[in-house]
């Protein structure tokens, strides 16, 4: 045999040795990702899946929302003069009318008492001038009294009237400041922290103490100028649109059936929001004077809105999507448009999902199109492996690693 045989023979007995090599190599790998019918034999992927729902659901708008108290009276006293007494406890509820504090009435006192003195004076002496007149009349018939003297007592009875009108008003004018020695509480309302002590002397710029009233109270709280027409639409519907107020923390609602009074008659240009106020009964001081509030309000509702748990939604760089489970028990990016929030764990979906259809909400980062799932429900788990699919997957594991 020549020389260019016995090399020729030679390699081909190398090539066919390595491909005998790399059958034998790629082999288990083959086997163990195929199954009896050569389909692709992968564990499917356990997730947890919810159908798409239909129900009526709430559309809000929500916005940072301060409580105001529906009045705040600041009470000054009317007059001047030395404190006698504070009549109110400090944080506790006042009612109407009731006496807050009182002044030194004597200089007050002695005022009117005067007043009602010079009243009586001038009426006995319009009393007096009125006799005269009507004693003259009856002499003037009979030509005894001239007709001047006769005008002279007629104009003394005038101004005799004219007095008592004046002293009238002056006793009147002097019982008020009398009265201003008494301060009393203008509203139903929760008193503050008390300005002055007793034994001061106090003018009318003395802060006595802070009234708030709590029973309604409002809360104040904007929007954006684009949501305008869509308040104002709801607004006209005849019935009160609601709204909630819930904790700045965990946005839990700490005051309900609020409702809305009003909107602002214009919008804020450097800010391009609107005001508006809102109205709530306030029966166990939940809402107070300054604090700070997340609000909800309701401005419509749909009808048969789809829903799914927020926790599906997935966000690509083409917008949002879902994994939907086909019925091969396979996934595919489904592309979905998300209209608004229902709660805090679920969204209404706009278009991209049909009712019943099952969308993936837990164990996504598992998933490519494509991929073979096996659903379960909320909070349910995989079944166990049986012994045959643990043995099975043992072989599989050792011939992988002959193969490496």
């Amino acid at each position: 045999m020549s020389r260019f045989w016995k090399i020729a023979l030679i390699v081909l007995a190398v090539v066919v040795i390595a491909v005998i090599g790399i059958r034998v190599l790629h082999k288990p790998a083959d086997a163990a990702s195929k199954g009896a019918d050569g389909k692709d034999g992968a564990p499917p992927v356990p997730v947890t899946v919810v159908p798409v729902v239909k129900q009526n659901v709430p559309v809000y708008l929500t916005a940072l929302g301060t409580v105001q108290a529906l009045n705040t009276v600041t009470v000054n006293p009317q007059v001047s003069g030395r404190l006698l007494s504070i009549e109110f406890t400090e944080g506790q509820p006042v009612e109407k009318g009731q006496v807050l504090a009182r002044i030194d009435p004597r200089t007050f006192q002695a005022a009117y008492d005067q007043a009602v003195a010079r009243q009586r004076q001038d009426q006995a002496q319009l009393a007096t001038a009125k006799s005269n007149l009507a004693r003259s009349q009856d002499l003037a018939t009979k030509g005894y009294i001239s007709k001047q003297d006769l005008d002279t007592l007629r104009n003394t009875a005038a101004q005799y009237e004219a007095a008592v009108a004046a002293d009238a008003a002056s006793v009147r004018d002097t019982k008020v400041q009398l009265d201003y020695t008494e301060i009393r509480s203008p509203i139903d309302g929760l008193a503050g922290i008390r300005g002055v002590d007793p034994g001061n002397v106090v003018s009318i710029s003395s802060a006595i103490v802070t009234l708030t009233q709590l029973h309604p109270i409002n809360v104040m709280f904007t929007l954006p100028e684009q949501n305008l027409d869509m308040v104002r639409s709801a607004a006209q519907g005849g019935k009160p649109l609601e709204v909630t107020a819930l904790d700045r923390v965990d946005a839990h609602p700490i005051a309900s059936g609020g409702v809305l009074k009003v909107i602002d008659n214009q919008i804020d240009t450097s800010t391009g929001t609107f005001r508006l106020k809102s109205e709530f009964g306030n029966d166990h001081n939940e809402l107070w004077p300054g604090q700070f509030v997340n609000v909800r309000l309701l401005v419509s509702t749909v009808d048969g809105g789809l829903v799914i748990p927020s926790q599906g939604v997935q966000r690509g760089p083409d917008g949002d999507y879902v994994y939907l489970v086909q019925g091969d028990n396979t996934v595919k990016m489904q592309p979905i448009v998300v209209a608004g929030e229902v709660g805090d764990s679920h969204v209404m979906v706009g278009s991209g999902l049909k009712v019943g259809e099952n969308v993936v909400t837990e164990g996504q980062f598992r998933l490519k199109p494509g991929s073979k799932v096996n659903p379960l429900k909320p909070g349910e788990v995989p079944a166990a492996p049986t012994a045959a699919e643990m043995q099975k997957a043992k072989a599989d594991s050792k011939r992988g690693g002959r193969r490496h």
